[in-house]
């Protein structure tokens, strides 16, 4: 590396540190005098007054009305409405916000005037959405809801990006990282960067502008949040070697120095694939961060960049064994890399220099992070992090030079409160409800008991002023913030959605193993040789393997949601992959789609012939029939029933396919493809979703409920399909890619292009989704089926 590049890097990092270390100084000097005390201890008793002194009363009130658990979103958010808290806290959360996210200062009337229209606009949503969404999952929290949200601002190319960039980084965090908390980060990064954006707007941008700011803004807030779990939460994970993470940090520290990233060489063991891949993601990732950077701030972002991974490093290498390190050592690079994380947001988003953020910034980052150390603290011992808590627990006993972190976090907050904020009063409030809260959450998690216990060891030196503090954290009311709230439900969302997920993915495999064992046609003694030769047919095309998706279906309809009987519903199951593999035999004919693979074996005519093909198509429906007719055990009326609506649904298919072989060579509207396709593919969901309901006597109103979101499932289904044979692999689908093409086929991605395929895509996932919240039973594995439909690979 050049030695000029590394001098003026080295450069960097020390103007950085020494600023660091003058405010460490500052800091140190209030912990040694103890100034700080009697300087929080007044502005603790003007905070008591509109926390304390109407306490009985609210307190009284808020029992007698049933306060419930802050972590219980849609519950505490109508408590709070229902009280009269909901604008109070909103305030205070919006401006923390602004305050931690975006670097204002909250005595700024521009700043305040801004602050109250969000928090109206924020109201306005929250009572709508609890008044829509009842106890579901917040609206925006939904994959439908964001999609929503990117119609409205005309950015849905860069929600669906990010949506599959979040599932493809969600499934190669290894299982030794906290999925969770990794994503969640990565998430929160993503909303920062485009809050600043929407800041930096204002509201006099045009509607086009404005969607490609947004859009910019998502992408760069995934580039620069993929550094959290794949940089920060990666290295301190036990998932690489010691050389691996040595490789690794060259690799990132050149980049910094370069501006362009080093090939990773020859990989080998285990890690080498979630090496490649993430090389491949902050490859991709940095180089559109440097392409979207302004010349004025492109220094700027590697300066700053450089000086956070390099804090970064240097506390990570630290190793609680040892026992001399510093007070210096422990805090200065805890400053510079707490506040380089957040300047850089401004460099990455090319946004003009603003002297008052990057000073309120510098001087505010070890306020979150001395927090979220003092939270982190059992987990952190586990791990033998070195941070000030677990370094102070250890060595403090022995080294009565150490400074008592919890000290400094509250000559932290003096300082911001009278030497950053100018003593402002709405400052003083917000960082203090802030404080008081954190310890409540902690008091909570881990019980009074541990608690006092932890309070006991870092308050030794401050007595008084800690019983003031802990006063306020048994009795102080209205300190909750959304930001809290949010990132609770945001990880209880995530943890279900994984669970869940799962749990589809078990079932998916169990019965579909169960499905192939019940398919196969059996040959009686003394069937004709012609006879057997059909079967032996039917049951290769069987055999060929396949999702099963319309058999799994109507299995966990039938059995999960009606509770009917497997046994009971095995023929309806064979009747349903019969009457599926049928249809896929003549689609492959030569007179039709002229498919040569399907399922990843020769199509049956090419085994065979064409003419084998056509009458083992017209077996298995024969045999679908009989299969239906064979139903016991139920009524024989509804039997009937369910025979004469599948006769009618397999006509539609066959009109379906007629539509699709007629219009080869056109150019169809959307709305004419929206129709073939239901009839091609939707009505095969519909039936699978429909004919247990039928069984299981159903209401009308819960089988049209059914129908629509089959409709919009079926057509996101093909559509997915039409964009897998655009863009995808013989060897992953099972069949070759550009079929249609060939055919001259048109389809969503031919009419529409890929974007435009994508975008209708998740326009008909969001309307199936709406249907399903209001159908009575709202089936968790719908929901994720349709979330598979429109993320497979094959």
């Amino acid at each position: 590396m050049n030695e000029e590049i590394t001098l003026q890097a080295d450069l960097w990092y020390r103007l950085a540190e020494r600023k660091a270390a003058r405010y460490f100084t500052s800091l140190y000097e209030q912990v040694k005098e103890k100034t700080y005390v009697p300087v929080l201890t007044n502005d603790f008793q003007l905070w008591k007054k509109s926390h304390m002194g109407r306490y009985s009363l609210l307190s009284f009130f808020s029992q007698a009305i049933g306060k419930p658990d802050s972590r219980d979103y849609h519950s505490y958010i109508r408590w709070l409405n229902h009280t009269g808290k909901l604008d109070g806290f909103l305030d205070r959360s919006i401006s923390y916000i602004y305050m931690r996210d975006l670097g204002k200062s909250l005595n700024a009337p521009a700043t305040q005037n801004r602050i109250q229209r969000v928090v109206a606009d924020v109201k306005r949503y929250l009572i709508r959405s609890l008044a829509a969404n009842g106890g579901a999952e917040p609206e925006f929290m939904s994959l439908a809801g964001l999609y929503r949200w990117a119609r409205k601002e005309g950015i849905e190319t860069a929600i669906i990006w990010v949506i599959d960039k979040l599932n493809a980084v969600s499934s190669h965090i290894p299982k030794e990282m906290n999925s969770e908390h990794s994503l969640r980060k990565l998430i929160k990064i993503i909303t920062g960067v485009v809050l600043h954006v929407i800041e930096e707007m204002g509201d006099h941008t045009s509607p086009a502008e404005r969607a490609h700011r947004l859009d910019e803004a998502i992408r760069l807030g995934y580039s620069y949040g993929l550094t959290y779990p794949f940089i920060d939460d990666l290295l301190d994970s036990p998932v690489l070697s010691v050389r691996e993470k040595e490789q690794y940090g060259r690799m990132i520290r050149t980049a910094l120095l370069t501006g362009t990233v080093p090939e990773p060489g020859k990989l080998a063991g285990p890690n080498k694939e979630l090496i490649r891949y993430v090389h491949t993601e902050l490859r991709d990732a940095y180089a559109y961060i440097k392409r979207h950077q302004q010349p004025e701030t492109q220094r700027l972002f590697f300066e700053q960049s450089y000086i956070f991974f390099h804090a970064q490093d240097m506390d990570r290498t630290k190793e609680l064994s040892n026992p001399d390190y510093t007070n210096e050592e422990l805090y200065v690079p805890i400053i510079l890399k707490s506040a380089f994380s957040r300047l850089i947001v401004r460099s990455v988003i090319h946004a003009p220099a603003d002297e008052g953020f990057d000073e309120r910034t510098f001087y505010y980052g070890i306020y979150n992070q001395l927090a979220d150390d003092f939270a982190d603290m059992f987990e952190d011992m586990k791990a033998g992090a070195v941070t000030p808590f677990t370094y102070y627990l250890t060595y403090g006993g022995q080294r009565p030079d150490l400074i008592n972190p919890f000290e400094l976090y509250w000559a932290v907050i003096s300082h911001l409160i009278h030497n950053v904020y100018d003593s402002d009063a709405k400052t003083r409030e917000v960082i203090l409800d802030r404080a008081i809260n954190g310890l409540k959450r902690c008091r909570q998690r881990v019980g009074v008991e541990t608690y006092n216990e932890i309070i006991g060891a870092f308050a030794s030196g401050i007595p008084e002023f800690n019983r003031l503090v802990q006063q306020m954290v048994r009795r102080a009311d209205d300190v909750n913030f959304f930001d809290k709230l949010l990132r609770d439900q945001m990880v209880t969302v995530l943890k279900n959605d994984r669970r869940e997920k799962q749990q589809f993915l078990d079932t998916v495999k169990t019965v579909r193993q169960q499905i192939n064992s019940l398919l196969l046609i059996p040959k009686q003694d003394g069937i004709p040789p012609m006879k057997e030769a059909m079967i032996d047919s039917a049951n290769y095309s069987l055999e060929g393997g396949g999702k099963r998706l319309r058999p799994i279906l109507a299995w966990v309809m039938g059995v999960d949601e009606y509770g009917l009987q497997a046994a009971a519903i095995a023929p309806l199951l064979r009747s349903l992959e019969y009457m599926h593999t049928a249809s896929l035999i003549f689609d492959d004919l030569p007179s039709q789609d002229n498919a040569s693979v399907r399922r990843g074996r020769p199509t049956l005519h090419e085994v065979h012939d064409s003419a084998t093909a056509e009458l083992t198509g017209l077996f298995l429906i024969q045999k679908a029939i009989e299969e239906q007719a064979s139903l016991d055990g139920f009524d024989p009326k509804v039997v009937m029933a369910l025979m004469q609506y599948s006769s009618q649904r397999a006509g539609d298919m066959c009109a379906g396919q007629a539509m699709d072989l007629q219009s080869k060579g056109k150019v169809l509207t959307l709305e004419q493809l929206n129709s073939i396709c239901f009839y091609k593919t939707g009505i095969a969901f519909e039936a699978s979703l429909v004919m247990p309901a039928i069984l299981a006597k159903a209401e009308a109103a819960e089988i049209a409920g059914l129908t629509k979101f089959a409709y919009h499932t079926g057509i996101a289904f093909q559509i997915k399909d039409d964009l897998l044979d655009a863009e995808g692999d013989l060897h992953v689908l099972g069949k070759p890619a550009g079929i249609d093409i060939e055919n001259n086929t048109s389809t969503f991605v031919t009419v529409l292009g890929r974007e435009g395929a994508k975008k209708e895509m998740w326009e008909h996932y969001s309307l199936a989704m709406k249907e399903l919240k209001k159908l009575p039973r709202n089936p968790v594995f719908l929901k994720h089926l349709l979330t598979y439909i429109i993320s497979r690979d094959y």
